[in-house]
């Protein structure tokens, strides 16, 4: 395995600055945008092309944040309140984000596809002062005037009360928060009952951000791409917080439309992507389609190109793929593309080695909100098709309670673990012991190079007959790039109610153009059937599926296009064990 080609503390021109910006080991974020804004002061810092082409440098955008947070000061924000934000991906939703932990408050993130009355519940719940909002939301949160302010992210309708309109009040007494102050507080996945608020603190952020570079070279003059909901910490930290780490440019996109998508990527100049296995496995299979078309002589010779590119790629670092395939690339907007990031959920280890094969530097992560929320990535010089990559340098993974395939809880510890959940003590030590090692719920191994491989959720598994340990997510891999399977959702059904045997079942969305060639029901559960008995050949015996159930209406999913498992499993209870 070829060794790092990149600096392993891609951090040290911090140590210019500590004494003088900073004191501590990791600055704040207002610290680390300082000291962007000194290093590159005319560099593009957010840039969107809807509702108009707009951008900041990273001094206009400094001087916005300084607005906000004397404004917010002025109306009796102080340090470690908190203030929320919620709305479609913006520069000024990123303003209000700064402008909020410029002056040491706590900036709370919400899913805006969240109910007006699910917002409220989790804002409630941290008890915030005031909130940020899309203009379509502004009449109807907060009408009972219980919040000290609100203020809208969008100019229609509300030009008073619109953030880049807010009058600068003057000099005020902000106080700047240190790295060790709370930061974020970031919602975990229900709104119903009590919710689960992660606290996250700035060196929680700003650790995760640096540490991420000593596996991926990031520059000032790249241009990432925010398409996934930026409240979600994938998105936050990945994309809003590593770009500014490293004085380089964001591009907002509102709408996850691969039309919008590729148009908004050519006109950006995107070079850093990053989104879900979902978005990665349709374009990959758009790519694959086109290939295919040309017959098959053209299309053998391009797979065998690819396939040479990869072991050049894989054994020396050098890229011939980006020269190769730069045509087919441009087809979907890749051309200049440099680092794809996928992460948020597991990607088929085909699609991993595609990308990279075509000239692509792409790069699988894993990490969870309470983990800032990065744990391990692929290093782009030296990696895994099928691992969710290594721990970053101060970061240490290990695993408990295995079973007899080797399979272990994934505990984690380090800076990047979160300071608690709010208002929850009994969930905190429930999740963190006295050691400081926090328990993921995932479950998964390391091979003898430190990679590590994720086999599924701990709370997902299912046992079948002999104590078999079954992980859905597994299983589900193998359909993710049958064209024809939309969205596939695997679940355990009772096989033996007294001996607590379960049986591997599963539920199937098809694809839209599934359902034009197989418009009858019954067609279409022969040819899903068709589809699962050739994964089931892929698969140990006490893996295999053994019921299959096609469904007409999509399955529930997050914001982050992973299918929300208890609920679905929930609805069709009945059916699965019927």
């Amino acid at each position: 395995m070829r060794k790092s080609s990149l600096d392993p503390r891609p951090w040290r021109f911090l140590d210019e600055y500590r004494g003088r910006i900073f004191d501590s080991e990791w600055p704040s974020l207002p610290q680390m945008f300082d000291i962007m804004t000194e290093r590159f002061p005319d560099n593009r810092c957010y840039e969107a092309f809807t509702p108009k082409h707009t951008t900041f440098t990273y001094t206009e955008a400094k001087a916005q944040f300084d607005k906000v947070s004397r404004w917010l000061y002025s109306k009796g924000v102080r340090k470690g309140d908190r203030v929320a934000v919620t709305g479609k991906n913006s520069p000024e939703w990123a303003i209000a984000y700064m402008g909020i932990v410029y002056m040491g408050a706590v900036v709370v993130p919400v899913d805006a596809a969240l109910t007006n009355a699910e917002i409220e519940h989790l804002v409630d719940f941290v008890e915030i002062k005031g909130i940020f909002l899309d203009a379509d939301r502004f009449d109807a949160i907060g009408a009972d005037g219980k919040y000290s302010f609100k203020v809208s992210l969008e100019e229609r309708g509300h030009e008073d009360s619109y953030i880049l309109n807010l009058p600068d009040v003057g000099p005020q007494p902000v106080k700047e928060p240190e790295s060790s102050d709370l930061a974020a507080f970031l919602f975990t996945s229900g709104t119903t009952g009590t919710p689960k608020a992660v606290m996250l603190s700035h060196e929680n952020l700003t650790f995760d951000a640096y540490s991420v570079q000593s596996f991926m070279n990031v520059r000032p003059i790249d241009v990432f791409y925010a398409i996934l909901p930026i409240h979600h910490a994938y998105t936050m930290l990945a994309v809003f917080i590593v770009s500014m780490s490293a004085g380089a440019n964001v591009v907002f996109g509102k709408r996850l439309v691969v039309t919008s998508l590729l148009k908004e990527m050519k006109e950006g100049h995107v070079n850093m992507l990053l989104a879900v296995p979902m978005l990665y496995n349709k374009i990959y299979s758009a790519i694959m389609k086109g290939i295919d078309k040309k017959g098959v002589f053209v299309s053998g010779i391009i797979h065998l190109l690819m396939r040479f590119c990869g072991f050049i790629k894989q054994t020396t670092g050098l890229n011939p793929g980006r020269v190769i395939f730069r045509g087919i690339r441009d087809k979907v907007s890749l051309a200049d593309n440099r680092i794809c990031i996928s992460g948020a959920g597991p990607l088929p280890a085909e699609t991993f080695k595609g990308f990279n094969q075509l000239g692509v530097d792409f790069i699988q992560g894993y990490g969870l909100t309470e983990t800032s929320p990065i744990v391990t990535l692929n290093p782009a010089y030296s990696y895994q098709y099928s691992s969710i990559g290594k721990p970053f340098p101060g970061v240490e993974v290990d695993f408990i309670n295995k079973d007899a395939q080797g399979n272990g809880e994934i505990i984690t510890r380090g800076k990047h673990v979160m300071k608690g959940y709010y208002k929850n003590q009994e969930a905190t030590d429930e999740t963190i012991d006295k050691d400081g090692w926090l328990r993921t719920g995932d479950v998964g191994y390391a091979d003898k190079d430190g990679f590590v491989y994720l086999t599924g959720r701990a709370k997902n598994i299912i046992v079948t007959e002999g104590g078999k340990n079954v992980f859905p997510e597994e299983i589900e891999d193998h359909f993710q790039l049958y064209y024809d399977v939309e969205q596939i959702c695997v679940v355990g059904y009772v096989a033996d109610e007294k001996l607590k045997i379960e049986g591997v079942a599963c539920l199937i969305h098809p694809s839209a153009e599934a359902m034009r060639e197989f418009p009858d029901h019954g067609a279409m559960q022969v040819h899903m059937e068709q589809i699962v008995e050739s994964v089931n050949r892929e698969l140990l015996p006490y893996k295999r599926i053994r019921k299959v159930f096609v469904v007409d209406e999509p399955l529930e999913m997050t914001s982050t296009k992973k299918i929300k498992r208890f609920a679905v499993a929930q609805k069709y209870k009945e059916m699965i064990n019927g």
